[in-house]
């Protein structure tokens, strides 16, 4: 008799939001490994310890092929793909160009309080013309390479978890921000897909994605009583909800290996 199937590692990849970098993570990191899941945080292309590398074409593009090559990389068989705010844009792509090449590679997508968009969509097509043009004009002083952080108080943090932030925080790259996707919606609703969904404060620039994951069949919606910026604020919390998504996606991946 044949030894049964073990089920493919499933791992855990976080995306961070603009402005951000890896580093966002590091409180939840500790917790996700502590429970035996491989986890990587990647760092994009022109933030965090990679803003000496911004330059004029560091574009959407960058972004997502800094994802693919960390899964390629680390040669990751099945991937939970968790994108915060702007990653949310980044995992979206990644998934219809994995779906592409490798299907079943993706097991979960998670939206951290993240742009949820549609084909044709960029970052920039459901905020206000008034933040538009504020983001152009910031983007206009450096010549249309980046744009500066807020102050982390617009994502709920205050005190010393405010302050770390507005410490770490860089400026965006601009080309990012105008830049539509252009992607099979087919191949995104396929896969499991959860929202979640921070309220307190809720950031305004997300609403759209709000009403949207509401809407839409397919979605998995949680609720946090917490700022934008979960992984600073509720580290733990935060931690749980990806943990759980992870043993769903865990189990599903064994039901489907163990069919004959």
């Amino acid at each position: 008799m044949s030894a049964p199937l073990l089920p493919e590692q499933t791992s855990i990849v976080l995306v961070h939001g603009a402005w951000h970098g890896a580093w966002c993570w590091r409180r939840v990191l500790p917790l996700l490994r502590a429970r035996g899941v491989e986890t990587h945080a990647v760092t994009l292309t022109g933030v965090g310890e990679r803003a000496h590398l911004m330059g004029p074409d560091t574009d959407l593009n960058t972004h997502i092929q800094d994802v693919i090559g960390l899964i390629e990389a680390e040669e990751l068989s099945r991937v939970v793909l968790v994108g915060h705010s702007y990653g949310g844009i980044v995992i979206t792509e990644v998934a219809d160009r994995l779906q592409h090449r490798h299907a079943g590679q993706l097991a979960h997508l998670i939206y951290l309080d993240a742009v949820v968009p549609e084909p044709g969509e960029s970052w920039s097509s459901r905020h206000t013309p008034e933040t538009q043009q504020a983001r152009i004009d910031a983007a206009a002083s450096t010549g249309g390479l980046s744009f500066p952080p807020p102050d982390a108080s617009v994502f709920g943090l205050e005190g010393a978890d405010r302050d770390w932030v507005n410490r770490r925080q860089t400026p965006q790259p601009f080309a990012v921000y105008q830049q539509p996707l252009h992607f099979d919606a087919a191949h995104l609703a396929a896969l499991p897909r959860t929202f979640i969904d921070c309220t307190n404060p809720a950031l305004p620039t997300i609403a759209a994605s709000r009403i949207r994951v509401r809407q839409e069949p397919g979605w998995q919606v949680h609720e946090m009583k917490t700022g934008h910026d979960p992984m600073v604020s509720e580290p733990q919390a935060l931690a749980d909800l990806l943990l759980g998504v992870h043993q769903q996606a865990t189990r599903s991946s064994a039901t489907r290996e163990q069919k004959p």
